[in-house]
């Protein structure tokens, strides 16, 4: 529930589709509040978007409309609005928003669209705003941004512009082996060993064609070699990142290489690179999301 009862000059809502969350702001970049609620849109029925924003942010609200910057899942299909993906290359701040239906006078939701790359045909929704959020303090930056996670994005900046990218599903494969595969009889729900992450990285980054062997393998050290719950974890998530790496290695190799999310994704990430001889910068994602949504605010507001 929110912590604060100040009114807001204006909202920040960051909505995915397990959790949503929201920051009360000042029009001078100020967070008065913040709150954050499992009403993800993957959870919510058409009509249900309203009624779960305003029990997050109603003691946020003033007696006039308060505007409402969103980002995320809540502008897919399945969403409250569907906030169409604007084409790449293109900026990363979009200036098109998509208002959204509301009942509450005091309500005036604004949707960031996501961005699409018709070929190779890919998709983002919420990376763009923490991009835009990482161009408003870096606006010269030209590079690769990799932001790990479910689907984790790798990201080609030039002149403050998205103008390509790749999405790999390395979180969620690894979410579906060690938990709903023959794997889930060996990988730990927690622990770590270096060793293992880094032998593993390397030996699927030289011959990514064995990946799904040396998948394998790790039920099969388990059984005979009785490899520890740990030791499978690191190696799940060595196979993983390291056959990403390899498959995007036209993005990072020889380019300056910025990783954005959360401090443990972004770790690993950092290692795997530091192995092939690249030196990232690590960002933390929340700040740039807001940062991000502050800059829509900012541009919505000067269009007036």
């Amino acid at each position: 529930m929110p912590t604060s009862l100040h009114k807001a000059d204006w909202i920040a809502v960051d909505w995915g589709t397990s959790n949503l969350r929201a920051w009360a702001m000042t029009d001078q970049g100020e967070i008065l509040a913040h709150a954050n609620s499992p009403d993800g849109m993957g959870s919510l029925p058409p009509d249900g978007f309203e009624p779960a924003l305003l029990r997050l942010i109603d003691s946020w609200l003033g007696a006039g409309t308060t505007p409402v910057i969103a980002c995320g899942m809540v502008g897919a299909k399945q969403g409250w609005a569907e906030a169409a993906y604007a084409k790449a290359p293109c900026p990363a701040s979009s200036d098109t928003l998509t208002r959204a239906p509301t009942h509450d006078t005091r309500l005036d939701v604004r949707i960031i669209p996501g961005v699409c790359q018709p070929d190779p045909a890919d998709v983002m929704r919420g990376e763009e705003t923490q991009i835009a959020g990482y161009l408003a303090h870096d606006p010269n930056f030209d590079g690769i941004l990799c932001l790990p996670g479910t689907h984790t994005k790798w990201v080609h900046i030039s002149a403050q512009e998205i103008v390509s990218f790749r999405s790999f599903m390395s979180g969620e494969l690894f979410a579906l082996l060690s938990q709903n595969s023959v794997l889930r009889h060996s990988i730990g729900d927690d622990g770590w060993d270096d060793t293992a992450f880094a032998d593993t990285l390397d030996a699927v980054i030289s011959r990514p064609e064995t990946l799904a062997a040396r998948l394998f393998s790790i039920r099969a050290e388990q059984l005979l070699h009785d490899q520890s719950p740990q030791v499978a974890r690191a190696r799940l998530s060595g196979l993983l990142i390291g056959a990403e790496l390899a498959a995007a290695k036209p993005y990072w190799l020889g380019q300056p290489v910025v990783l954005i999310g959360a401090p443990q994704l972004t770790k690993n990430y950092a290692t795997a690179l530091a192995a092939q001889g690249v030196t990232p910068t690590v960002k933390q994602g929340d700040s740039l999301t807001l940062a991000g949504l502050t800059a829509a605010y900012s541009a919505q507001k000067d269009s007036k």
